[in-house]
């Protein structure tokens, strides 16, 4: 198995989409085109199109249908090929001239069968048959106007959106996060009462909504295809209560039952939940380039992990704002760029100082090829520093041509050297870790009270303050690395003084961001009374309690802080660190907190068989490839970690990790008051 599976995986799966797309109109929806984007780069597809009359599109339902010279469409979707998602095809197919079809699902035939309620024994006898998949190429022809035309629907599994050869991410899950205790009471509100749940840890699958319950199908279909890829046979392990269904979900996946049989190699893959240890995806202590990049530069539009990068500069336009949108915006994925790729990993896999140094040293190197009057300068990298090497190019089409990837990485890094939101992550980091200090030796109460004065209404607001979403961030960080809390009457008090400030800070916003407005379920702050604003404060407030007791279900990985003592500071130790210590324990102690999910009768009888005979179970360290699997996102800083610590721990072991998203700090309080949590989107 090659060092780069996630991307031959990638790269081989749209090797399929490519040979159906000559002269089509092609129709990618965002998770596609984003794993595209990451494994392949757009001019791959742009070059498999071919002719002058071919159109890449987004597929919506307001796209614009093929015309009287386009008889071929080739549509490219990551979801089930159910409800709204046909309904867009038809309407797509219908106000077209096509006369040739073809729809790419990433979702297997067999989980169309369970969407469709199929029992598993039918589906079983189906082995081979596609029946969904027929009976809508029959509806394509009909779409089309005549049932001699072609069509045709296939599956392949275009899951992962590869980052780096060890690290890649689920676009199509990016909004799927782990459960929270209050996500307990609205699943019990529809179970008897001899069925209602006592807390997180007795979430099964049987108590999940049917919707999340098949996006979890989607998922695991999708990684059971990457096992099959990377020729192994995969033991599950879970971290947490979501991760310990998705983790059973794959290990009894019965479409894989002939696959485990055959495959040569093995691998762990070990789920974790994000929501166990959240100071990680809030925090500020990564010194990381990539993560600063990511959180001051605006999202590329459509995707959830790469940002826009401003190449006004390299034209000869005016930098006034209303220009900016006049040139195509560059990005962070250089899937075609060997140069731009080698400084990509290389800034994913170094400090800050060193990968700034390695920009420089790159943009001296290509304007060095391209015989370009530069001047060299040592010491400190700036942005201007940078802006003087990249303007060298601005007018030799070839020079750029020759590095624009490279370019589109340079301005990143000097436009992010010169943000204000960078200037503030030391600010940040200033904070967290006096908060660190202060959690050893105060309560939680006066933590929260050394907070008040900062929440400051915008009339009062410097640049320097902080904003009610850069609020948020810290008080999730203070209840996630506190954990379980001793309430009473002071912490009561404090939790009051700060909800009431922060309930009048929302009402006297000029206007609300999108978040706020999730948060308040208002539109304006010029309607949004004190009551409204403090009402959904309150609720804010349960969702922080819930985070503190996250770990309390963990009887090992109960606590991500370390206190201090006359030699060391207090400190962080981040809940990833400690799984993957605890995986690679020279003495290999059956670990409590990481569950092993048992994959039919076999494994039953030897988890019986233990408890009175020496009967070994498997273990996550047994094998030659781990797969981690962070459901709920994950940071640039912890991949690193993860990479270097098992390096450390056991050199040869071949670790990947994956997960949901890319995370940036204000990630996550979109993600913690999502309303559609347990009702996913699924398209239908």
């Amino acid at each position: 198995m090659s060092a780069s599976g996630v991307l031959s995986f990638t790269q081989q799966g749209w090797e399929q989409v490519l040979a159906k797309v000559k002269r089509a109109v092609v129709y990618l929806d965002s998770a596609c085109a984003e794993s595209l984007h990451w494994g392949c780069g757009s001019t791959r597809l742009l070059e498999a199109v071919g002719g002058p009359d071919c159109h890449l599109r987004d597929f919506e339902p307001d796209a614009v249908g093929g015309g009287a010279k386009q008889p071929k469409a080739v549509f490219v979707l990551s979801c089930l090929l159910k409800g709204r998602t046909v309904e867009i095809l038809r309407d797509i197919i219908c106000r077209s001239h096509f006369q040739y079809c073809v729809v790419v699902t990433a979702v297997s035939h067999a989980v169309h069968l369970t969407a469709n309620h199929v029992p598993a024994a039918a589906a079983a006898e189906m082995e081979g048959q596609q029946p969904v998949f027929e009976q809508l190429e029959e509806k394509l022809c009909e779409w089309m106007g005549n049932m001699n035309y072609t069509a045709e629907v296939f599956h392949v599994p275009l899951l992962l959106a590869p980052v780096a050869p060890h690290f890649a991410l689920t676009p199509a899950f990016a909004s799927l996060f782990p459960l929270l205790p209050q996500d307990v009471h609205l699943l019990n509100s529809t179970r008897p009462d001899k069925r209602k749940l006592g807390s997180l840890g007795d979430v099964d699958a049987t108590a999940l909504t049917p919707e999340l319950l098949l996006q979890i199908r989607c998922l695991v279909s999708g990684l059971s295809s990457l096992c099959e890829h990377l020729g192994v046979r995969e033991e599950c392990f879970a971290v947490g209560s979501l991760s310990r269904v998705i983790a059973a979900d794959l290990a009894n996946f019965a479409p894989a039952k002939n696959r485990k049989k055959t495959a040569a190699g093995r691998a762990s893959v070990v789920f974790m939940d994000r929501t166990l240890d959240l100071t990680g995806a809030v925090g500020h202590h990564g010194d990381n380039l990539v993560e600063k990049i990511i959180s001051a530069l605006p999202q590329l539009p459509g995707h959830t992990n790469d940002v826009m990068v401003n190449m006004i500069e390299l034209t000869a336009l005016q930098t006034e704002e209303e220009n900016c949108n006049v040139v195509a915006p560059g990005c962070l994925a250089q899937s075609n760029d060997t140069t731009a790729k080698a400084l990509w990993e290389a800034l994913l896999n170094t400090k800050h100082k060193e990968a700034v140094m390695e920009v420089r040293r790159h943009l001296v190197e290509a304007a060095s090829r391209e015989n370009l009057p530069i001047k060299m300068s040592m010491g400190r990298v700036t942005p201007g520093q940078l802006m003087s090497y990249i303007q060298l190019f601005k007018n030799n089409l070839k020079a750029l041509m020759n590095h624009c990837g490279l370019l589109q990485l340079g301005l990143a890094t000097a436009q992010t050297l010169k943000h204000p939101q960078t200037a503030k992550w030391d600010n940040f980091l200033a904070f967290e870790r006096l908060l660190l200090q202060s959690i050893g030796e105060s309560t939680m109460s006066v933590v929260l009270n050394q907070l008040l004065p900062m929440i400051k209404p915008i009339t009062q607001r410097t640049n320097e303050d902080y904003s009610p979403e850069e609020l948020l961030i810290l008080l999730i960080y203070i209840y996630s690395v506190t954990g379980e809390l001793t309430v009473d009457k002071d912490l009561g008090e404090a939790e009051e003084k700060v909800k009431k400030a922060l309930a009048q800070v929302f009402c006297e916003e000029s206007e609300l961001s999108p978040l706020l407005q999730k948060i308040t379920d208002w539109d304006s702050s010029i309607n949004l009374t004190f009551h409204k604003s403090k009402i959904a404060v309150d609720k804010l407030f349960t969702s922080l309690r819930d985070i503190a007791g996250a770990r309390s279900l963990m009887k090992q990985f109960k606590s991500v802080y370390v206190p201090g003592n006359h030699t060391h500071q207090a400190s962080y130790k981040p809940l990833l660190k400690q799984v993957v210590e605890e995986i690679f324990h020279p003495e290999r102690p059956d670990s409590i907190d990481i569950e092993h999910m048992s994959s039919g009768l076999t494994d039953l009888l030897k988890t019986g068989f233990s408890m009175f005979m020496k009967v070994s179970r498997p273990h996550p360290s047994d094998y030659p490839v781990l797969i981690l699997f962070v459901v709920g996102g994950v940071t640039v800083s912890e991949v690193k970690m993860v990479k270097d610590l098992v390096a450390s721990l056991k050199p040869g072991t071949q670790v990947i990790v994956l997960s949901t998203r890319l995370l940036k700090p204000f990630n996550i309080p979109e993600l913690l008051f999502a309303t559609d949590r347990l009702h996913p989107d699924l398209g239908f």
